[in-house]
């Protein structure tokens, strides 16, 4: 028998955390066994609580332990404005910062062919949806202002000019290359504030 094989799967299982290599996670593994072995279970029994009860919100498909969050089934917001992320935490910095008043839609992800992520992997089937069956006078593209995110913003563009909603993204404040899950409240409400409608090009234009 391998005494060391249920080290060796925690070690596993710690690398799949985001920036947690063999060595950070051989010392998260360590501590847990050798400084915190109730701290461990706690985890344990929160990440299977977690993984059995949480879901998607059915409108704005953040994270969800029932059938709308929290945020859309409050009936408080704007129902005029749709606010497009990519990512659960990219709402949440939102929010705390008490920037913006209206729904969200959390793609889970953004474009990025070169790891395989393509509209079909994202909730851009569900962005539509959305637009087509709420009142929805203007959707806010706030991807990152990264290369994937950029393009994420685009192709959602040309998606939704073919509709009859206005279409905006999130202007100065936010810097390029800049995440919006490390941005401070007063950034995230400059950036709001400055959003820009989003004109389609037109092949007829002069360059």
């Amino acid at each position: 028998m391998n005494n060391g094989h249920a080290i060796d799967r925690l070690k596993q299982a710690l690398r799949r955390l985001p920036g947690v290599g063999p060595k950070t996670a051989q010392r998260m593994a360590f501590y847990l066994l050798e400084r915190d072995r109730d701290g461990a279970r706690a985890l344990a029994d929160a990440l299977r609580e977690a993984t059995a009860s949480v879901e998607h919100c059915q409108r704005c498909n953040n994270f969800s332990e029932t059938e709308l969050c929290q945020i859309c089934a409050s009936g408080k917001r704007d129902d005029s404005l749709l606010c497009v992320v990519e990512t659960p935490a990219d709402l949440d910095t939102i929010e705390q910062a008490g920037a913006y008043s209206g729904y969200y839609l959390v793609l889970m992800g953004h474009l990025s062919p070169l790891d395989g992520v393509g509209p079909e992997d994202l909730a851009i089937d569900h962005l539509m949806k959305v637009v087509s069956q709420n009142a929805v006078q203007e959707v806010i593209l706030a991807t990152n202002l990264t290369m994937e995110g950029e393009a994420t913003a685009d192709h959602l563009s040309d998606l939704l000019d073919q509709s009859s909603v206005r279409v905006s993204r999130l202007a100065r404040g936010v810097p390029v290359g800049g995440e919006l899950e490390y941005m401070d409240a007063n950034t995230l409400n400059q950036a709001f504030n400055d959003r820009r409608t989003l004109q389609a090009s037109s092949s007829g234009d002069s360059v």
